[in-house]
C-alpha cells in the first residue's frame, strides 16, 4: 500500500480519547519561551462523507489531501479559501485517488487508480481492488497520468515550484528480492518527473528498490532505498526502507541513522526537505525497537528530535524554510498519537498551542509552509477524522496573551473524556494514506 510518506505514519486508531485531557491540561501550564499560538479550522469533507486528511500546504495557503465520498471511495481533494474541490472526478477513471503535493501554479500531484486490473495481481495503490495505480499531475481541471519506468504502477509525491515531482515507479524487471508469492512482483525505483518525463534516481549499492516523496525548489529529493519485502505494516510500501536518502544533483547521499538498521516500524526514511537542504524523517534507534523523528543538516548530520513527554516513538513529516518541523509523536504501539511542532529547537504538542476552542484534537501534522501554517488531521467529538488547518496568531495579540495567561476555553477538549475509538474502516484509510499499522481495538 502506498501514499504520502508518512503518509506513512499517521496514526490514530484507537485513540482512547480519555487519555487526551490529562495531556492537554498539563501542557497549558507550560509557558513558551517564545509565544506562538494557533487557531484551528476543520477543513471539512466532500459532501456526504465524514473523513478527510491534509498532507501539504503551499505558501499561498492551498492545501492538498484526500476526502472520502458518500459511497466510501476516496478522492484527491484541494482546499482553498474555505472551499473544497474534488479533483478525483473523473480522475483516471478509477474509483480512488489521493493528492499529496501542490504548487503556486495550481499543479497538484498524487496517485490515482485506473479502471484496469493489474496483470500481476499487485495492489500498488493499496485500496484492496488490485487496479493499476498511476502517478498524476493535475492542472486546470485535468488529471494527466505520468509515465512509469515501463512497469504498470507508480506514485507521485510532492511537487516543487518548477513542476518537478518526486515519486516512485515500477520497471519491467522481476524483483529477485521480493518474497515468493508476491504481492509485489516488479522492481520499484525512486524517480523524479521533469516536464512530464521520468528520470530514475540512483540507489545505494546492495539495495534493489526505493521510493521518494519530498522535493524542494532546488530539485533535491528525499526518500529511502532498500529491498523488496512483503508489505511493511508501518509504511505500507513494498520496500524495506533501510537507508534514508537525499538525492542532490544526481547523487544519492546516505543520511545515516540514529543507530538502527531500518528493520523496525517505518524504517530509515527521509520524508521532506526544505530549500536549505535540511531534511526531516524517521529513523530506528539502536536495537530496532523504537523510532524517532530526526533533523539532518549538512555538516551537522542527523539529530535525534526525541518525542513529546511520555511518548516512545515519533516521526518528522514536514519542514519549512525557517527550520520549523511538524510530525507525530506517540506511545509504544502508536495507538495514541499527538501532532507536534518543533519551533526554535523546542518540540511542543500542537494541541497545547491552540488559542480558544478547537473543533478537533490534532493527531498528526504533516505539512507546514513558510508562514507557519500547519495541516494534518485530527479527530472530532464523534470520533470522525477530518483535515485541519492551524494558522499562527500574532504573538502580541490580545487573544494570544489571554491564552498564555490560562484563559483558554477548554470546554470542547474536555468532551474527549468520552471513549470513542476509531472505526475499522477509518483505521484502514489512515493506514493506507499514511503508511502506519494501527492495532485494532474491541469496542
Amino acid at each position: 500500500m502506498k501514499s504520502s510518506l508518512l503518509r506513512w505514519l499517521a496514526a490514530a486508531s484507537v485513540i482512547t480519547l480519555m487519555h487526551v485531557p490529562a495531556r492537554v491540561f498539563a501542557q497549558q501550564q507550560a509557558v513558551e519561551t517564545e509565544r506562538i499560538y494557533y487557531r484551528v479550522i476543520d477543513l471539512g469533507t466532500l459532501p456526504g462523507s465524514t473523513f478527510s486528511l491534509a498532507v501539504s500546504i503551499r505558501n499561498n495557503s492551498a492545501v492538498s489531501g484526500t476526502s472520502a465520498l458518500a459511497d466510501g471511495s476516496q478522492h484527491a481533494a484541494i482546499w482553498y479559501r474555505g472551499s473544497i474541490a474534488d479533483i478525483g472526478t473523473p480522475g483516471l477513471e478509477g474509483p480512488n485517488s489521493a493528492a499529496y503535493g501542490s504548487n503556486e501554479w495550481g499543479q497538484v500531484s498524487g496517485l490515482a487508480e485506473t479502471s484496469a486490473s493489474d496483470p500481476n495481481g499487485e495492489d500498488f495503490c493499496g485500496y484492496g481492488d488490485h487496479l493499476i495505480c498511476l502517478p498524476f499531475v493535475w492542472q486546470s481541471g485535468v488529471m494527466t497520468a505520468l509515465p512509469t519506468l515501463g512497469g504498470n504502477n507508480g506514485e507521485a509525491g510532492l511537487i516543487n515550484q518548477s513542476g518537478e515531482i518526486a515519486g516512485n515507479a515500477e520497471n519491467r524487471k522481476l524483483d529477485s528480492t521480493c518474497p515468493s508469492g508476491g504481492p509485489q512482483v516488479l522492481e520499484e525505483k525512486p524517480v523524479i518527473w521533469k516536464n512530464g518525463a521520468v528520470e530514475e534516481l540512483p540507489i545505494l549499492r546492495g539495495d534493489t528498490d526505493g521510493w521518494a516523496f519530498g522535493i524542494n525548489d532546488r530539485g533535491q529529493v528525499a526518500g529511502a532505498t532498500g529491498t523488496c519485502s512483503t508489505i511493511n505494516p508501518d509504511t505500507f510500501v513494498y520496500v524495506l526502507s533501510r537507508h534514508a536518502i537525499l538525492w542532490d544533483k544526481g547523487k544519492a547521499i546516505n543520511l545515516g541513522s540514529l543507530g538502527g538498521a531500518g528493520t523496525f516500524g517505518p524504517g530509515n526514511i527521509a520524508g521532506d526537505v526544505n530549500n536549505d537542504g535540511d531534511v526531516v524523517g524517521t529513523s530506528d534507534l539502536k536495537g530496532d525497537t523504537q523510532f524517532h523523528a530526526y533533523l539532518w543538516e549538512k555538516g551537522k548530520g542527523m539529530q535525534d528530535l526525541g518525542t513529546l513527554a511520555g511518548d516512545v516513538n515519533s516521526a518528522g513529516l514536514g519542514i519549512n524554510d525557517s527550520g520549523d518541523v511538524v510530525g507525530v509523536s506517540g506511545d509504544a504501539t502508536f495507538a495514541n498519537t499527538r501532532a507536534f511542532l518543533r519551533h526554535n529547537g523546542r518540540m511542543s504538542d500542537l494541541n497545547t498551542l491552540i488559542s480558544g476552542k478547537s473543533p478537533l484534537y490534532l493527531m498528526l501534522a504533516h505539512g507546514i509552509n513558510s508562514g507557519g501554517e500547519i495541516v494534518g488531521f485530527g479527530v472530532d467529538i464523534l470520533g470522525d477524522v477530518h483535515a485541519f488547518l492551524a494558522t499562527p496568531y500574532d504573538c502580541d495579540s490580545a487573544e494570544a496573551n489571554s491564552f498564555a495567561d490560562g484563559v483558554q476555553d477548554s470546554s470542547l477538549l474536555g468532551s474527549y473524556t468520552r471513549e470513542k475509538p476509531l472505526t475499522d474502516d477509518i483505521r484502514k484509510i489512515l493506514e493506507r494514506q499514511f503508511h502506519l499499522h494501527l492495532p485494532s481495538v474491541k469496542n
